[in-house]
């Protein structure tokens, strides 16, 4: 996966960063980053992802969801490393490994991947982190043979949702607009 250094306009500080794919080899960085204090271990990146009774599962439910998808082989995401550290996640997958996203959705597209969350811890939030985490969420989608990259990303008022990305940050990047999903969530397509 590819590396990004700190020397392009809008990257994160830290040197160079390195983006891994979530895989049963990986995933130990994964749940480090997801455990640490103020980590999203409340949702372990299940909200989007097709799972039963999910308003009823408590954390470890989840965690024992997302462990089965990777150890199925099961695209989930990658993450990100500084200095050693593994310091941000990004969910980028199939689109079919989701439930429903938006009411445009066709489900006979094929080649379609979604990218549906972020998590930067607090502290290095404002460095750039979430930029460099899309451009290698865009990468990888692309690497893995996606045709088409769906996100889902509000506006930066927004008070909810802040977790799936900023629009202008998409857009920038050349994702357009193709919809709504919900009041808050803007559907935006990337096509290669």
């Amino acid at each position: 996966m590819p590396k990004r250094s700190s020397g392009s306009p809008g990257k994160a500080d830290w040197g160079e960063i390195h983006f891994t794919e979530v895989t049963r080899s990986t995933r130990a960085d994964f749940e480090n980053l997801f455990e640490q204090a103020g980590g999203p271990k409340y949702c372990w990146c299940m909200a989007w992802r097709l799972l039963d009774n999910r308003e009823h599962l408590g954390n470890d439910e989840r965690k024992r969801a997302m462990m089965a998808l990777i150890a199925a082989g099961t695209p989930v995401g990658i993450v990100a490393h500084a200095e050693g550290k593994t310091i941000g996640w990004g969910s980028v997958a199939p689109r079919e490994t989701y439930r429903k996203l938006s009411p445009q959705q066709d489900d006979s597209e094929a080649g379609v991947w979604s990218i549906v969350c972020f998590y930067v811890p607090r502290a290095l939030r404002s460095r750039g982190l979430a930029t460099a985490l899309l451009d290698a969420a865009i990468d990888h989608a692309f690497a893995k043979g996606a045709r088409t990259i769906e996100a889902y990303p509000v506006d930066q008022a927004s008070p909810s949702y802040r977790f799936m990305g900023f629009r202008d940050m998409f857009v920038a990047r050349g994702f357009h607009e193709i919809g709504m999903a919900g009041s808050r969530r803007h559907v935006m397509r990337l096509e290669r």
